[in-house]
C-alpha cells in the first residue's frame, strides 16, 4: 500500500508549499458553521491518537468546540527516546501537520496556535509558515519543546509553555477545562494532527480504507535494534510485525524480545509475530503505544537491558510524587543489582512486590508506564531473572565485559 503522510515526500528536506499541495491538493475552506460536520467526520473516519494513549481524536474537538477562547496546542515533544516519527514529520512535511493544526483550530473556534517542537524542527516550521504568509486565520506561535520524557505528557507541556517547570500535574481539571493559561486547550500529538489534515480532504471513508475497524488509517512505526535498518516507517494498522521487521532490513540476528509500544510498552517473545494492531497485542499484554519496536537480539542480555531501562526511566521522574521518586529508584536498584551480579534470591520477591506497590500511584503515567514495562520483562525473562539472582552475572555480559548498549536520542538506553 502506498504512504499517505509522507506520500509528498522528497528525497532531502522539508516538502514545499507547491508540492504539498500537488500531492494533497489546498486546505479545504472551513468556517465554524462546519464545525459540527467536521468533529462527525472525524469520529466516523474513527481517528485515535497517535502519541500514546489513542483517545479518540473526536471526543477531545468536542471537549473543547464551542468553548470561550480556546487554543490549539500542538505536541510535538517526543520524550520516547524509541520514537523519531513526530520529529520525521515536523522536519519534512510541516505544512500537513500545520493544516491538521488549522483544521482543528476551526473546528473548536480557536484563533491561537502554539506548535511545541525539538529547536531541530523550527527551521523547517518556520520556512512554511513563511511560504503559506499571513492568513484569515489562527495565529501561529512556535515554542522550543522542553526535554525529558514526563515532558511530553499534555499538562508538562502546557507548563513548560506558560515558563513553568515542564512537569505533570494532577488531573482534573483536564486542559479542556483549565488549560494553557487557564483556556480551554486541545493538546494534540504531532501524527494525529497530519492524519487530520488528510481526513478534512479525503473523508471518513477514505481514511477507513486502510487499518483495523479498531483502530483505522495508517501509522508511523519506528523500528530500532537488532534490525537491518532502522527507522520510521508509515505501514496500515494491523500489519504484521514481520512485515515491518522486512521494511527494516529484517533482523541482524535471532531476536530474544520485542520491545512494542515504546517505553511504557510491553516485551513480547522474539519469536511472536502478532498484528501491530490493539487486538493482536492484547493477549500479548502489549499495544501499539507510540508505535515503537525495539528489537533485542539473542545476543544480548535481558536482564542488563530491563536494568538499563529501568535505571533511565526511574532518572526521568518529575520529582514530584514518592511512588516515582522513591518507588522507581528502588525497582531500578534491583534491576542494577541483578543486572550486575550482585544480587539475591530475594530481590525476585522485591520486583514483585514493589512494581504492584507502584502501579497506578502518581500525579501521571510515569510510574505505571515503566513497570508495565518491568513487569512484562519479569513474566518473559523470569528464567534470565533467575540465572541472574542465583548464580551472578550471566556468559554474555561476562562476555561483554559490560551490558550491550542500543544508542537512543538521549544516550545508551537499551541493551
Amino acid at each position: 500500500m502506498s504512504t499517505r503522510l509522507l506520500s509528498a515526500a522528497v528525497p532531502h528536506g522539508p516538502t514545499d508549499l507547491a508540492r504539498h499541495h500537488a500531492v494533497h491538493g489546498p486546505l479545504p475552506a472551513l468556517g465554524r458553521s462546519d464545525a459540527e460536520a467536521l468533529i462527525r467526520a472525524v469520529a466516523d473516519a474513527g481517528l485515535r491518537g497517535r502519541g500514546g494513549a489513542g483517545f479518540p481524536t473526536a471526543r477531545k474537538l468536542e471537549a473543547v468546540a464551542f468553548a470561550r477562547h480556546p487554543v490549539v496546542v500542538v505536541n510535538g515533544t517526543e520524550g520516547e527516546p524509541a520514537s523519531g516519527k513526530d520529529r520525521l514529520l515536523l522536519g519534512t512535511q510541516p505544512h500537513l501537520v500545520l493544516d491538521g493544526a488549522v483544521t482543528a483550530a476551526r473546528a473548536v473556534g480557536a484563533r491561537e496556535i502554539v506548535v511545541v517542537a525539538p529547536a531541530t524542527a523550527h527551521p523547517a516550521l518556520g520556512a512554511a509558515l513563511d511560504e503559506r504568509g499571513a492568513r484569515d486565520g489562527p495565529e501561529v506561535r512556535l515554542v522550543v519543546a522542553a526535554e525529558g520524557y514526563v515532558a511530553g505528557e499534555e499538562t508538562a507541556v502546557l507548563a513548560h509553555v506558560e515558563g513553568r517547570p515542564a512537569r505533570p500535574r494532577v488531573a482534573p481539571p483536564r486542559p479542556a477545562e483549565r488549560g494553557l493559561h487557564g483556556r480551554p486547550t486541545l493538546v494534540q500529538n504531532v501524527e494525529t494532527l497530519a492524519h487530520l489534515g488528510l481526513v478534512v480532504r479525503h473523508g471518513a471513508g477514505w481514511f477507513r480504507e486502510a487499518g483495523t475497524p479498531e483502530r483505522p488509517g495508517t501509522t508511523l512505526v519506528s523500528v530500532s535494534g537488532a534490525v537491518g535498518r532502522r527507522g520510521v516507517f508509515e505501514v496500515p494498522v494491523g500489519t504484521p510485525v514481520d512485515e515491518l521487521l522486512r521494511l527494516a532490513g529484517g533482523p541482524a540476528e535471532p531476536l530474544r524480545a520485542l520491545l512494542v509500544g515504546g517505553y511504557f510498552g510491553a516485551w513480547i517473545d522474539g519469536g511472536a509475530r502478532p498484528a501491530l494492531s490493539d487486538r493482536d497485542l492484547r493477549p500479548l499484554g502489549a499495544a501499539v503505544g507510540a508505535g515503537v519496536v525495539l528489537a533485542l537480539g539473542a545476543s544480548s542480555c535481558p536482564v542488563a537491558a530491563v536494568a538499563r531501562l529501568g535505571s533511565w526511566m526511574a532518572g526521568q521522574s518529575a520529582g514530584q510524587c514518592g511512588s516515582c521518586v522513591n518507588g522507581l529508584a528502588a525497582i531500578a536498584g534491583v534491576l542494577g543489582r541483578l543486572a550486575d551480579g550482585r544480587g539475591a534470591p530475594d530481590d525476585l520477591a522485591l520486583l514483585t512486590r514493589w512494581t504492584a506497590m507502584v502501579d497506578g500511584r502518581g500525579a501521571c503515567a510515569h510510574p505505571t508506564g515503566t513497570v508495565r514495562m518491568i513487569t512484562s520483562a519479569t513474566r518473559l525473562f523470569a528464567a534470565e531473572l533467575d540465572d541472574h539472582a542465583h548464580h551472578g552475572r550471566c556468559a554474555t555480559c561476562a562476555a561483554a565485559g559490560r551490558a550491550p548498549s542500543v544508542r537512543g536520542r538521549h544516550g545508551a538506553v537499551a541493551a
